[in-house]
C-alpha cells in the first residue's frame, strides 16, 4: 500500500525519492532526507548522477520496518512523532541503520534523541524497562550490537533489586508478573544482570520460580498439543539457575518435572530436572514426589521409573558428599557426623511407596524399584516400609509366592519393631519365609533376655514394678508368637511333606521299569524330604541374616554320622 504523507511540508513539489519497505511505499524528497540521513545520501549518490532524477530505494532490511522508518522520516521533515517504551528500541536501531546518529543542527540526530528518552523515561520504571527489553526480541542482533538489550536488562535487574529492598507497591511480589512478558532468552539476560549486580540468591530464586510458574500455568491450562507445550517448557528449563548457584523450591521443581514428563519433553530436559529435584529431595514432601509419578491427568501412576531415577540420583549425590566429608574429617582429625538427609529421604520414599502401592496396574518390578531404591540401613526401623509392602500385597491379592517374596525383599523383618513383628506374624498376605524370619528373631531375643536374666541371678524381686510388668507382658506376647509360629511351621511341614511324597511317587512311577534297589529308593526319598524341608529355613535366600551376635544359651550339637566320614556342621537354632 502507499502511505499518504500528510506531514510532508512541501507537498507542492513532486517526490523525487521513493522508499519501499515490504508493502509500504513512501514518496519523499531528497532535499529533506539526504542532509539528515547518511544511508540515503550514499544510496542516492550511488544510484544516479542526475540530481533531478527520481531515485527508488528498497529498505526492507531496515530494523523496525515501515513503522520505524515513518517516524524517522517524520523526524527529518520536522513533524511531530511520539517515542514510547515500545518503539524506542526500534527507532534506535533504525537511526543506526540509516546513519542518523550525528546531526549538530538539531542536537545530535535521532539516535541521540532516543538515547535521551531511554535514560530519562524509558528505563526509569520496571514496566517500561520490561517493555523496552521485550521490544528488542524482534530486533536482534541489531539491538544487541547497539547495547540496547544490555541496558534494558540491567535496568530490569536494578528495578527488581530496588523493589525487593524497598517495595513501592502491594503486594510486595507484584514485580514477578511483569517478567511473564519476556521470552526465555530475555529472561536469561535478566538473570545474568542480577548475578552481575550480586543479587542475593533468594531474589534470583524468586524471579526464576515466578517466571517458570507463569509459563507452567500456561502449559497446563491451555489445551494445546504437546509440540507447543514442549516449545514453551524446554526453553524455560534451560534458563533456570544451576542448583549449585541458586537452589529452587522442591515442590516447584517436582511440578516442573511432572509437566516435562507429561508433555514428553526431551531426554536432556527431563534429566536436568531429575538432577535438580534430587539436589533438594530432602526438602520435598511425599505429595511433591508422588505427583511426579502420576500421569498428565493426575489420576494413575505411570512414571514410577522417573521417581526411581530421582531417588537414585540423590543416593549417588549423597554418597559423593559423604565421601568428601569423610576425607575432610580424616584430614582434620574430627569425627565424621552423618547427615539426616538420608533418613528424611528414606521416610519420604516409604510414604511415596505406600501411595503408589494402591495402583492396581503397578508391576512388582516398578514397586520394588522405588521402595528398594534407598539402602536398607538408611532406616532405623522398617515399619513404614512394611506398611507399604502390606498395602501393595493387599491391592494385588493374585500374586504368587515368588512374587510376594520379591515384594517383601525390599524390607528387613529383623528391623521391624516388636508391634510390627506381631502384626506380621498374623498377616496371611506375607510369604511364609518373611513370617518365620520375624518370629525366629523374636525367639532369639527372648532366649537372649532369659540367658542374661539367669546370668544376673534372676529377675528383680519387685514383681509389681514397671519393669516387671513390662517383662511379663513381653513373655505373654512372646508366648502367643511362639504358638502362632508353631502352627505356621506345622502347616509348612505338612505342605513340604505332601510335596515330597508327590515328587517321590511321580519319580517312582516313571522309573518302575528300571526296578531300582530298595536302598536307592530310600536314599532318594530322604534326599527329597531334606530338600523340601530346607525351604523352611527362615534365613535362606534374600532373608538370610547374621545372628551370631545374639546369645542362644545352648551349645551347638555335634555328633558322628555313620554314613559319612566328615565332621558334621553345627546346626542352626531350632524354630519350634
Amino acid at each position: 500500500m502507499e502511505r499518504i504523507s500528510q506531514w510532508v511540508s512541501s507537498q507542492e513539489l513532486p517526490a523525487d525519492l521513493i522508499v519501499r519497505i515490504a508493502d509500504s511505499v513512501f514518496p519523499l524528497h531528497k532535499a529533506v532526507m539526504v542532509p539528515k540521513c547518511g544511508y540515503i545520501r550514499r544510496a542516492v549518490t550511488a544510484a544516479s548522477q542526475d540530481p533531478a532524477a527520481t531515485v527508488e530505494l528498497d529498505l526492507s532490511a531496515l530494523p523496525g520496518g515501515a513503522d520505524a522508518f515513518e517516524k524517522a522520516a517524520r523526524y527529518c521533515y520536522g513533524a511531530n512523532f511520539e517515542i514510547t517504551a515500545r518503539n524506542a528500541a526500534a527507532l534506535r536501531c533504525a537511526a543506526a541503520f540509516l546513519d542518523m546518529q550525528q546531526h549538530p543542527a538539531d542536537g545530535g540526530g535521532l539516535a541521540r534523541r532516543v538515547d535521551e528518552f531511554l535514560a530519562q523515561a524509558g528505563l526509569r520504571t520496571l514496566p517500561s524497562a520490561v517493555a523496552v527489553l521485550r521490544s528488542c526480541e524482534a530486533l536482534l542482533p541489531a539491538a544487541e550490537e547497539l547495547g540496547v538489550v544490555r541496558r534494558s536488562a540491567d535496568a530490569v535487574a536494578l528495578k527488581i533489586c530496588n523493589e525487593v529492598m524497598f517495595p513501592t507497591r502491594l503486594p510486595p511480589g507484584w514485580w514477578t508478573a511483569e517478567l511473564a512478558a519476556l521470552s526465555p532468552e530475555s529472561f536469561q539476560r535478566v538473570l545474568t544482570a542480577l548475578r552481575s549486580r550480586r543479587a542475593v540468591p533468594e531474589v534470583i530464586a524468586t524471579a526464576a520460580t515466578a517466571y517458570a510458574e507463569l509459563v507452567l500455568a500456561d502449559v497446563l491450562a491451555e489445551p494445546r498439543d504437546r509440540e507447543e507445550h514442549r516449545a514453551l517448557l524446554e526453553p524455560v528449563v534451560a534458563v533456570l539457575p544451576s542448583p549449585a548457584d541458586v537452589p529452587l523450591p522442591a515442590g516447584f521443581l517436582c511440578r516442573l518435572l511432572h509437566a516435562a514428563v507429561a508433555t514428553e519433553a526431551s531426554a536432556k530436559t527431563c534429566r536436568d530436572l531429575e538432577l535438580r529435584v534430587a539436589a533438594v529431595l530432602d526438602q520435598a514432601t511425599a505429595g511433591d514426589l508422588f505427583s511426579v509419578a502420576l500421569d498428565g491427568a493426575g489420576e494413575r501412576v505411570t512414571n514410577a521409573d522417573t521417581v526411581r531415577r530421582v531417588i537414585a540420583a540423590f543416593i549417588e549425590r549423597h554418597a559423593s558428599a559423604a565421601d568428601g566429608r569423610r576425607r575432610r574429617a580424616s584430614l582434620s582429625g574430627a569425627e565424621h557426623g552423618s547427615s539426616s538427609a538420608m533418613e528424611k529421604v528414606a521416610r519420604l520414599v516409604d510414604e511415596v511407596a505406600a501411595e503408589m502401592a494402591t495402583e492396581e496396574a503397578l508391576p512388582v518390578s516398578k514397586f520394588v524399584g522405588v521402595a528398594g531404591a534407598v539402602p536398607k540401613d538408611a532406616r532405623a526401623t522398617h515399619d513404614c516400609l512394611y506398611r507399604a509392602v502390606d498395602v501393595y500385597l493387599k491391592a494385588h491379592p493374585a500374586l504368587d509366592e515368588i512374587e510376594r517374596e520379591k515384594v517383601c525383599s525390599v524390607m528387613d523383618p529383623l528391623r521391624l519393631s516388636h508391634q510390627a513383628r506381631l502384626h506380621a506374624s498374623q498377616n496371611r498376605r506375607l510369604p511364609l519365609q518373611a513370617v518365620l524370619s520375624a518370629l525366629y528373631y523374636d525367639q532369639l531375643k527372648l532366649r537372649s533376655a532369659a540367658a542374661a536374666g539367669d546370668a544376673n541371678g534372676g529377675w528383680d524381686d519387685d514383681g509389681q514394678s514397671a519393669a516387671g510388668r513390662a517383662r511379663a507382658q513381653a513373655r505373654a506376647e512372646a508366648s502367643l508368637a511362639r504358638e502362632n509360629e508353631a502352627l505356621r511351621a506345622e502347616l509348612a511341614q505338612m505342605r513340604a511333606y505332601l510335596s515330597g511324597m508327590q515328587m517321590q511317587h511321580s519319580k517312582g512311577s516313571g522309573s518302575r521299569a528300571a526296578s531300582p534297589a530298595p536302598a536307592a529308593k530310600k536314599a532318594s526319598f530322604l534326599g527329597s524330604m531334606s530338600r523340601t524341608l530346607s525351604r523352611l529355613n527362615p534365613f535362606k535366600g534374600g532373608w538370610a541374616k547374621d545372628t551370631s551376635s545374639i546369645a542362644d544359651g545352648r551349645e551347638g550339637r555335634t555328633g558322628a554320622n555313620a554314613m559319612h566320614a566328615v565332621k558334621p556342621k553345627r546346626r542352626r537354632f531350632s524354630i519350634g
